[in-house]
């Protein structure tokens, strides 16, 4: 997944040591460093169980024997690692390895980003695989503890495809998982649920892609309705067209709830922006009100947004470390919401 204008930055980034940094990005320092250097992560999705921050990423490889293409075949990710914190800032330790695709009885490949919640006494990962048939599914895995071992149920989450599932629990109880994403996501493949192998990406006219949906039964391993399309919508009520590219939806979906409101906030992928839109409740619509996080260097842009006592931050990836778009590395850096409950626009450079 990639475009011209973008490869030709990696190039040049590629090699480049942390001091050459700000050369590479138009003289200007990344407002945050990677939480870890020793293994390569992205799509940070983080929490706070019990006090304590858990994050719960991508672990990206470098896979020399994967041709890099448009389906992003080269985000090889093999297995998943849960890292923790004390507070932000604090130490961060590796946990080591949480979940492999060898011990996903149903997955052939691509362990691509996760999500996790807990219920019950009971810790619940889910993430996407592309199954023996090479089409991507949602899978669940539990633990008794937030950092693994999670053990995969036998099979995908029955009805379920696509990737970036994000699980949101609302204040009565009620849990839903949020899917999607185009291009190498396989979104375009599904139509009312169907899947289409012949399945296109939409003409920049035509209405674009939405992310999904699906309340989660209360065993939280399946669901308790039908999927439905997630309505993101301009400020005066209108979807958005393909056309609309630097604010339709991609990936990365992410609910939070601030001040009574519903934040949906999302990846736009070729545009390389991080929006949000609010709505009233968890299945919108949702309107569109701007950007949390202005294009990082790397070509995907995925991220969390979790509130740690009084404040809230918003974790995200970019390639500061590597100047490859498949090598990525975490950040994370305080979110502000203003007066009016829209959300101060972050730049991650300066």
């Amino acid at each position: 997944m990639k475009r011209a204008y973008t490869m030709l930055l990696l190039t040049a980034l590629m090699g480049c040591s942390l001091t050459t940094f700000a050369q590479t990005n138009g003289g200007k320092n990344p407002i945050s460093q990677p939480l870890v250097s020793h293994i390569y992560t992205a799509d940070p999705s983080a929490h706070v169980f019990n006090g304590k921050i858990y994050i719960y990423p991508s672990h990206d490889i470098d896979a020399k024997d994967v041709k890099e293409d448009d389906e992003g075949g080269h985000f090889a990710m093999r297995d998943y690692h849960v890292l923790s914190m004390d507070k932000i800032g604090g130490k961060v330790k590796d946990n080591g390895v949480a979940l492999s695709l060898e011990d996903v009885p149903w997955a052939g490949r691509q362990l691509w980003a996760p999500d996790a919640t807990y219920k019950n006494g009971t810790y619940y990962l889910y993430f996407p695989a592309k199954d023996k048939q090479d089409i991507f599914r949602i899978g669940v895995a539990t633990s008794k503890s937030p950092t693994g071992p999670f053990k995969a149920e036998p099979e995908p989450i029955n009805g379920s495809y696509s990737i970036d599932p994000t699980v949101f629990q609302d204040a009565d109880g009620k849990a839903y998982l949020y899917f999607g994403g185009i291009w190498g996501g396989q979104l375009q493949r599904w139509d009312n649920n169907q899947y289409d192998p012949k399945g296109a990406l939409k003409q920049k006219n035509e209405v674009a892609y939405l992310p999904r949906v699906a309340r989660l039964s209360d065993d939280m391993k399946s669901f308790a309705e039908p999927v439905r399309e997630v309505q993101i919508l301009d400020e005066n009520g209108k979807p958005f067209l393909e056309k609309d590219n630097d604010k339709r939806f991609f990936e990365a979906a992410w609910l939070h709830q601030y001040n009574g409101k519903y934040y949906f906030s999302y990846s736009t992928g070729d545009s390389h922006n991080l929006c949000y839109a609010i709505g009233d409740n968890p299945y919108g619509p949702f309107t569109y009100k701007g950007l949390v996080l202005k294009p990082v260097l790397g070509w995907t842009n995925h991220h969390s947004i979790v509130q740690v006592d009084k404040k809230w931050y918003l974790f995200y990836h970019d390639v500061q470390l590597s100047g490859k778009t498949h090598l990525r590395n975490v950040k994370v850096t305080e979110l502000t919401h203003n007066p009016d409950g829209t959300i101060k626009t972050i730049d991650a450079y300066k």
